[in-house]
Order: structure tokens, then sequence, then C-alpha cells
């Protein structure tokens, strides 16, 4: 591997490794069960198992599990399927931070024995308004002098269940006045009496992440702790507690980008609020950017883990285009998926010189791509469905579909006229009379006359009644912003159009949940698996080309 290609965590490992630090490289991936994976966690997972695989090292995965309040079996049962699907796997490296409970609070009572914890009895929001603020220190809690006999029987009160949920607090004593304020004096257990996902009533007291991260890397032997960049300021606490408990070998904390994603949201609890709200139809909601919503809307793992790849590891956030996801999407799908004709806005055409009664098949190629995919046989007949953004009774310049008296070719197929426009008692065009010219086949014009319009179309007594949902971002602005509320007043209410009554060729009836199609000359679909067979439903994964920016720059809503 050349310097050039390297990022700097591989720099880092590869220093730590040749100065003898490390023998071996041992990460670890450790979401918290209280929602599911987004594509920002794609980015972490990716990080960690792919790093310590390159290193022939080995990366666990441990449910940081230590707020029972939110937190779910179901949700855990979802995050390692999502990681799977990705397609990592921890063998038999399944941990949970509640695996260490037990310990923990051992180590609670040493640093309470040395002095470097202590009992407080300030509600929380004190110890938040007593931790001062960038421009001024903090104030010493009236408790910070307790003894450590005293410390030791109150804390042991504290498991027991003797006191008031949020009564009490265990904290370390470090510096009230330190310039980092994370470092005055942290919280490390809160009284929650609440029964937790795997260990039942048993505990009164639960740690916080801070407490519990350091000392179960620790535990399981982890050599690079990855983190995003939002902990850098984490990364002394870390290591003070790890100093203070004398742990041997000390694992090491490392920080890199977050992803960021333009016109997308991941911060967890916008996420559960749009969902609890039923602003969106669960958390996957092919809307979502949880791996589960993408999966349903039919982006594969192969092109998330390529996108994580391209955008790399880096030091410094910066937001990246959607569309540069929706590109490696494309890109794989273009070479694999096979081809299908579908009408969307379907508009019937009666071809008057074709024989009642007779259909015939033609040959339509799968995927132009791969020859191997082969060919299929489309049903053709007197009756067919062409989209009405095909057709213009009064059409523009460079127009080159089908108008009145205008031919064009139908894919696969003939050469068709329109003769006379058939409109109901509104005015609105709702059936084409045309004719066809039997030589024109197989794309053949045997007196050479130029047809320069291509179409699809479906055979209408074959065609598969579906609906079909298209997607545009769930949020109108670039950037997730800060507040709450401003973020969800940004949610676009055209991030969904539902598509009833459109018109599938009949191939499509035996279509398959994950199977990717292209949808001709519209996007990339898949078939909804929890859809009823009788009511097919179509997920557009992504169109054919970036659409959307162009949607912005005509209305005016690009933000800056």
């Amino acid at each position: 591997m050349t310097n050039e290609s390297r990022n700097f965590l591989e720099t880092l490992i590869e220093e730590d490794l040749a100065e003898g630090r490390v023998s071996s490289v041992h990460t670890r991936f450790p979401p918290e069960p209280n929602g599911f994976l987004h594509i920002g966690h794609a980015k972490a997972i990716c990080a960690n198992f792919e790093l310590a695989a390159r290193y022939g090292g080995l990366c666990n995965l441990r449910f940081d599990d230590t707020n029972p309040v939110k937190e779910d079996t179901h949700y855990v049962d979802g995050i390692i399927e999502d990681i799977r699907w990705l397609g990592f796997d921890w063998d038999d490296r399944l941990y949970y931070a509640s695996d260490y409970f037990g310990r923990l609070y051992e180590w609670a009572r040493k640093l309470i024995e040395k002095g470097a914890a202590y009992v407080c009895d300030l509600p929380l929001a004190q110890v938040r308004e007593q931790r001062g603020g960038p421009d001024r220190p903090g104030t010493n809690s009236p408790y910070r002098d307790r003894t450590p006999a005293e410390n030791l029987e109150l804390f042991e009160g504290m498991k027991n269940g003797e006191f008031e949920e949020g009564s009490r607090t265990l904290r370390a004593k470090l510096d009230m006045a330190h310039v980092n304020l994370l470092l005055r004096d942290p919280v490390l257990y809160r009284i929650l009496k609440t029964p937790h996902h795997r260990t039942g009533t048993e505990w009164n007291i639960y740690p916080t992440y801070d407490w519990a991260h350091g000392q179960s890397d620790a535990i399981e032997g982890i050599t690079h702790s990855l983190c995003s960049i939002e902990f850098v300021n984490h990364r002394p606490l870390y290591d003070w507690f790890l100093e203070q408990l004398e742990l041997e070998p000390r694992p090491h904390q490392y920080e890199f980008a977050r992803l960021k994603l333009t016109h997308t949201v991941v911060a967890k609890r916008v996420l559960r609020r749009i969902v609890e709200e039923g602003r969106v139809d669960g958390w996957d909601d092919p809307r979502m950017p949880t791996l589960r919503g993408l999966r349903r809307r039919g982006y594969t793992p192969t092109a998330v883990r390529a996108f994580c790849d391209a955008v790399g590891i880096t030091k410094t956030d910066s937001t990246h285009d959607f569309v540069l996801l929706e590109n490696e999407l494309r890109s794989e799908l273009n070479e694999t998926a096979q081809r299908r004709m579908a009408v969307l806005h379907p508009l019937r055409v009666v071809i008057e010189n074709y024989p009642e009664g007779e259909t015939e098949e033609l040959e339509a190629v799968n995927n132009p791509q791969d020859e191997s995919a082969g060919t299929r046989k489309l049903p053709f007949g007197r009756e067919i469905y062409i989209d009405a953004d095909d057709f213009r009774e009064d059409p523009p310049k460079k127009f080159f579909r089908l108008g009145p008296d205008r031919e064009v070719r139908l894919r696969y197929g003939y050469c068709i006229t329109c003769r006379e426009v058939v409109k109901d008692a509104s005015g609105e065009v709702v059936e084409l009379r045309c004719t066809y010219d039997p030589e024109t086949g197989g794309g053949k014009t045997p007196d050479g006359r130029k047809v320069k319009g291509i179409i699809h179309w479906v055979h209408a007594p074959s065609a598969v009644d579906a609906e079909v949902r298209l997607y545009n971002p769930l949020f109108l602005t670039e950037d997730e912003g800060d507040e709450e509320e401003d973020v969800l007043a940004s949610l676009n209410p055209d991030s969904l159009e539902v598509l009833e009554g459109c018109k599938l060729e009949a191939s499509l009836a035996e279509a398959t949940a994950g199977t990717p199609y292209q949808f001709e000359r519209t996007g990339y679909f898949c078939l909804d698996a929890g859809a009823d067979a009788a009511h097919p439903v179509f997920h557009r994964s992504v169109s054919l080309r970036d659409s959307w920016s162009k949607i912005e720059k005509r209305s005016g809503t690009t933000s800056s």
C-alpha cells in the first residue's frame, strides 16, 4: 500500500504495528440498541470491520446497552440483521456492555476508594447548571468532599434500590474548572428503576456511555477504538478512567469524520420522532436513511459499501451529495438489473389496422450490458398502453415522440402513427387511434425513412396492474441543522408520489421482492416484500439520472 493510498487511520495502525505498541489489530462496532442503523452507521461499520480485516485482525460487535429506558431487543435483532446484510460477521464475538455491569460496578468502587469518585445528591438539572460554560468555571458540588466510606455506603444503597430514581448520581472527581466541560466531574452512574432487556430488574443503577466505553474496550482487548469526530472531547476522559484503574493493555481511541449527506438527517432523536409521529411509515420507510429503509427501497449492500469506500475516511467533517450514493447504485444496477417495460401514466392506444383477437411475440433484450442475461418474449397486439408523457396533442419543438399524424417506433416493435385523438367529456385525452406499419418490425425501416422517437409500451390485455411509488428527498434543506424543530419543518411534502393503476409487462407478475429491475426509460425498481400479491407495489430505487437537482433549480429551493 503506497503512502498516497493510505487514509490517516491506516497510517496510524501501521505505525502502531511497526513500533510494537500492538501486535495485532482488534476493533469493535458499538451500536446503542435504541433505534435502527442508518447510512451514517454504515461508514463506521465498514471502517471497523474492513480495517481489522485489512491487517489480519478482528472486529467485535458490542451493544452499548446502558440505557434501559429506550433500548429493546427488537432493535438488537434488527441491528444484527442490518450488519449481516452489509456483508460483515463477527464469528462468536457478540458482546453487550451489560455483560460487564458487575465488573464496572466493582471498578467504580475502586475509584471511590481512591477518592476519585463521589455520590452527589444534586438533581441532574442542577449538575448541568453548576458545570459552568466555556467562558466560566463550574461550581463544586456540596457533596464533593464526602469520605470514601460514606460514598461506598451510599453507592451500595443506590445499587440496592434504597433511593428514589434520579435522586443521586455517582460522579468522577476531576476538575470543575477544566477547559473541557466533559471533565468537570462527569456522571458515571444514575439511578434508573427500569427493567433492562437482558438483566431484568437486577440493577437499579446504570453506567453512562463514557464510563462503560473504555473499560469495555479494555475487557475485550480492543486495540483501536474508532469513534466519530464528535467524541474527540471524550478521549481525555476515556484515557483518565483507564489510567485510574491501571488497566493494561490499554486501548486507544481514534476519531474520524462522520458521514453527512445532503437532504439527509441521521440524528436518531429526529428519526425516532418522525416515526413515532407517523410522518413516515416506520423505520423501514423507503424515504428513511436507515439501512432497512434503503434495503426496502432496493439499495444493495455492495452499493452502500462502495459509497462508503468512495467517500473515504478523513479527520474533517464534510457533506457529500446524496447523488454520490445514487450513482453507486445506478452503476451497479446498470450492469446487473434486467430490463422490463412499465407504463406509469397509461394512455390506451388502439392499433386499428392490427387484426382483432391476434397476438404475436416480440423479442426483447434482458440486459444490453450482459449478453448472458438473454432475451424474453413480449406479447403484442391490437391494444397497448403508452405513457401519457409520450404524447402531445400540440407537440413542441424537439418533441420526437407521438402526436397527431406523427410516427414513432415502439421499443422492440413496430412503427405506429397517430390517426385520431379520443377525449372524454372534460376534454382529457383518453385514447389514441393509430395504425402500424407491419414492415417495420424488429427495428427495420425498409424504405429508409428516419423515425426519431422510440417509446416504451405494454400489451394491454396481459398487463399487470400495480402501484408504483416514486421518491424524492425526505428533507428540503441540504444540511442537517442543529435545531430539531427547524429540521422537522423542512420535511418535504413531495417526498412520496404514489401512482395507482400503472401497467407493467406480463413477466413482472413473477417478480420477486429484492430483485432489481430497470423499467426502461424510467429508473430502477423493486417489488415491496410486504405487498399483497393481488396488489403489487414497486418502489423506485433510483431514477436513471439525477432529477432532483433540476427540480430544485426550477423551483428555487436549493439551499445555501
